[in-house]
């Protein structure tokens, strides 16, 4: 591991440190300057999305404890920027008396998508019916239950579509489960759940006790990749919102989250159904750096810290994220048509990450904020889709 000596920013102010450096911690970073708070990061490498514009980078292994505990040790706190971390090490760090927040006993939720299953059972939280698998008869038994097609799911790991599978027979089923054994993953079979929409809510929560919540958003999804946000949900029920809303302040409080929490949403004609928990900020949060008084970043750095949390409140009517994902020519003349969309719309507001293009690969995003949802939502996805590559 190597790195400079710690960079305090702030006489006296603690300094917050976040394993990972992806566009999660470069965002974060940026809430943080103007908080007066110094954000140190573990990066993997000095090319890392938030390595390219913070000033205190660690380089080392996350999988690494020594690692860690160097790292963690130059910190007054420890936060993510994703869930990859071992949790037998962040117990570790905690038992050298480190600050981890979220904690272990948390975090554990968005590791093992089982043991999140499980644990939001017993919770009472509605999620759709699944079982683990140890072999294709288990894919088989349950679809004799619940009927065909399946989704099966990596445990651990997968994002963005990857390690999900969608099956309508045992012939299918048995291909997934032979390729993941041979992969060493675990794997569980879950229903295929007839959803109207998929929404998200997210709420942050503070050591304290404090939690706020925005306002929930849908998220449209296309192969498995979120590619826009809206927000708030469009046409959607009051006494829902805020059941949703809720929902969430309840998980965040009874599984101990500190920080944010994102709660993705199946939304069905009987109600609303729990899919996926990331205790972190998160893509259907990215909207809130324009469209709300605290951003998702801002108020994690405030959570994790222990500071009163900021207001949620929306600052237009509508606010409509959409995400540039690298497509064939994408990196090619990129600059270029950044000028033309601030040109053509000066309201948009873009984020780009320094990633290198490749297609599929989240490189950035758009917000636009307005009166008229339809009007946003043709900005966002217009100005998405030009600095992409596509035609204007």
């Amino acid at each position: 591991m190597s790195g400079e000596p710690p960079v305090r920013l702030g006489a006296g102010l603690p300094v917050l440190g976040m394993v990972g450096a992806g566009q999660l911690a470069r965002m974060t970073h940026q809430a943080a300057i103007s908080l007066g708070t110094s954000l140190r990061l573990l990066a993997d490498t000095a090319a890392d999305s938030a390595a390219l514009v913070a000033p205190g980078v660690e380089l080392g292994d996350y999988h690494s404890l020594p690692d860690l505990l160097a790292f963690s040790e130059t910190c007054d706190v420890v936060t993510f920027d994703h869930e990859h971390v071992p949790n037998e090490h962040l117990r570790a760090l905690v038992d050298k008396g480190i600050v981890v927040r979220p904690g272990p006993q948390a975090l554990r939720y968005a590791q093992d998508k089982a043991v999140m299953r499980a644990g939001l059972s017993a919770l009472g939280v509605p999620v759709p019916a699944w079982a683990p698998v140890a072999d294709g008869g288990d894919v088989t038994a349950f679809a004799a239950r619940r009927g065909w097609p399946v989704v099966l799911k990596a445990v651990r790991g997968g994002y963005d579509g990857r390690a999900v599978w969608t099956v309508s027979d045992a012939e299918a089923a048995a291909d997934v489960v032979a390729r993941a054994a041979a992969g060493g993953t675990p794997l569980l079979v879950e229903e295929h759940v007839a959803l109207v929409r998929e929404l998200a809510s997210v709420v942050a929560r503070s050591p304290s006790g404090q939690a706020a919540a925005w306002p929930v958003v849908q998220t449209v999804q296309r192969d498995g990749i979120c590619r826009e946000v809206l927000a708030p949900a469009p046409g959607m029920d009051g006494d829902r919102a805020v059941a949703a809303q809720e929902l969430a302040l309840r998980i965040a409080r009874d599984l101990d989250v500190v920080g944010v929490l994102a709660v993705e949403l199946f939304e069905t004609t009987a109600g609303l159904t729990v899919n996926e928990l990331a205790l972190r900020p998160h893509n259907s949060g990215h909207w809130t750096i324009e469209g709300a008084r605290t951003s998702q970043f801002e108020q994690h750095v405030r959570a994790a810290l222990d500071l009163p949390l900021g207001a949620t409140t929306m600052t237009a009517p509508y606010a409509v994220l959409a995400n540039v994902l690298g497509g064939a020519d994408t990196g090619s003349g990129l600059a270029e048509r950044l000028g033309h969309v601030f040109a053509h719309d000066p309201g948009a507001r873009v984020h780009l990450y320094g990633k290198p293009a490749r297609p599929g690969r989240k490189l950035g995003h758009v917000t636009a904020l307005g009166t008229d949802l339809a009007e946003v939502r043709h900005r966002a996805v217009s100005a998405a889709a030009y600095l992409r590559g596509e035609p204007g």
